[in-house]
């Protein structure tokens, strides 16, 4: 099967320090990938030097068969790549449609105006806002500005998704209502990359589970597996953790 998305050998430096080192790794078809680490393990640079916000090294970013770094991160948009950030900030003087339509119109290609309107709706319903599309962004709660970025994304017609820790600032209810979503997408045939310091939720969520520590991958493979790795255990989880998994009581 031919992954849609190649990272080989990828490094990025800055000031003399590698944020990501030589990491390689492939991501399939409707695949979610949690991407896990401390703190400045390098996740956040990775995914911005896929979509195009910083540059590579080293190494090559293949994305479905096509080499993407070098490109501009509008470009690298527009072949199917999305992702969201950690604060997400929509524009708030316009409307919960308009966010989305612009995204339609400017990397969806929509035909029109109207067109990307239309389509707007359309991820707005599927992501639950679709009564809120005439409302202000700036008077949106965090989770529904969160389902906005979604519905943001999804304009922008990605094969790709890349997710920032969606979840932070969310209360358990409303994890529990952002995984279906996410789930559902990943349904619709999108690759999901997805960022997340709680443990529980990446693995109950992901397919296989990437470790970074120090800008080095470390660990690659299904979630029961990778946060069991003694590596892995050491750098990040600690033994109180993985005995827990153990025992079943994560």
């Amino acid at each position: 099967m031919t992954a849609l998305l190649e990272l080989k050998g990828v490094s990025r430096s800055f000031g003399g320090i590698a944020a990501v080192n030589n990491v390689t790794a492939s991501f399939q078809k409707g695949e979610i990938v949690g991407l896990i680490g401390p703190n400045g393990a390098g996740k956040t640079t990775l995914v911005n030097l896929v979509t195009g916000v910083h540059h590579i090294d080293a190494g090559e970013i293949v994305f479905d068969g096509k080499r993407i770094n070098g490109l501009k991160s509008h470009r690298i948009s527009r072949l199917g790549v999305a992702r969201t950030f950690q604060v997400v900030q929509p524009f708030p003087e316009m409307t919960v449609a308009d966010n989305v339509a612009a995204g339609a119109l400017f990397a969806g290609g929509a035909g029109s105006v109207a067109a990307a309107r239309e389509e707007a709706q359309q991820h707005l319903e599927f992501v639950g806002l679709g009564a809120m599309a005439d409302t202000l962004a700036s008077a949106l709660t965090l989770p529904d500005r969160k389902r906005l970025e979604l519905a943001k994304s999804l304009a922008i017609k990605p094969k790709l998704l890349m997710l920032d820790e969606v979840n932070a600032g969310l209360n358990l209810r409303e994890i529990d209502d952002a995984l279906k979503l996410i789930r559902a997408i990943a349904d619709t045939g999108v690759t999901i990359v997805i960022i997340e310091h709680v443990i529980k939720v990446v693995v109950s969520l992901s397919d296989r589970l990437l470790v970074l520590h120090h800008g080095e991958l470390i660990a690659d493979g299904p979630p029961d597996d990778v946060v069991k790795d003694p590596q892995v255990v050491e750098a990040y989880l600690g033994a109180r953790f993985a005995q827990r998994m153990r025992g079943g009581t994560a």
